[in-house]
């Protein structure tokens, strides 16, 4: 079973470091959420060339409503499990 793109991607910004600080990020523009999903699906291919594989699971965290919040606990939880 493949894992949710919540998680890959937290797992990768735990990696590189960053679970922390993306969380407050992610948590700061949850208001946008609406416009963060519009924005994904105009500049998709942008983001293809950009972040390559994680394209896809950007696009699709910004493009589903719930998925920034969903997000914001996987980065926490992530940068609990670390702490």
């Amino acid at each position: 079973m493949r894992s949710r793109p919540e998680r890959r991607v937290a797992e990768e910004l735990d990696r590189r470091g960053l679970a922390a600080p993306a969380a407050l990020l992610v948590d700061a523009h949850r208001p946008l959420a609406p416009l963060i999903g519009d924005l994904a699906a105009a500049v998709g291919p942008l983001f293809s060339a950009l972040l390559g594989r994680q394209a896809d699971d950007v696009r699709s965290i910004a493009e589903d409503p719930d998925g920034l919040d969903r997000l914001t606990e996987e980065l926490r939880k992530t940068s609990a499990d670390a702490g």
